[in-house]
């Protein structure tokens, strides 16, 4: 029965991330076609710089779901915990980074690169996590 659940939680998750990333998809690229056509300006630009970046909170928003909906504690302390390194190594990296910014002139970080970086982290973390758990 919990791999049921757990299955079921999973595939919400990725029905979810399919419709996010197609999202993604289509309003990234209608924003930069508008921006490299039309060049808006103002409260327009405003507007249209930010549209792509609410999938982004939205698939931040349904791995919390995701998490929410685990039943197996097994899966969901694997997911808290890579969760939990995962923020410590992004936070370690940018904060280094800052520093070598401020003090040593290294180039600048786009902020727009954390969160890819983050889901690096993740990535490694998880594969470390469950070779714990295994």
């Amino acid at each position: 029965m919990e791999r049921e659940i757990n299955d079921s939680a999973l595939s919400r998750y990725k029905k979810r991330m399919f419709v996010l990333v197609v999202i993604l998809a289509l309003v990234s690229q209608l924003d930069f076609w508008e921006f490299i056509r039309h060049h808006p300006t103002g409260a327009l630009a405003y507007l249209l710089a930010v549209l792509p970046a609410l999938p982004f909170i939205g698939i931040m928003a349904t791995y919390g779901l995701y998490v929410a909906e685990l039943r197996d504690e097994l899966v969901c302390t694997v997911v808290k915990t890579s969760l939990l390194w995962s923020i410590v190594a992004t936070l370690s990296v940018t904060t280094l980074w800052g520093f070598l910014e401020m003090l040593a002139n290294a180039p600048h970080l786009q902020p727009l690169l954390v969160l890819p970086i983050f889901g690096i982290f993740l990535g490694i973390a998880t594969t470390l996590v469950n070779r714990r758990y295994e």
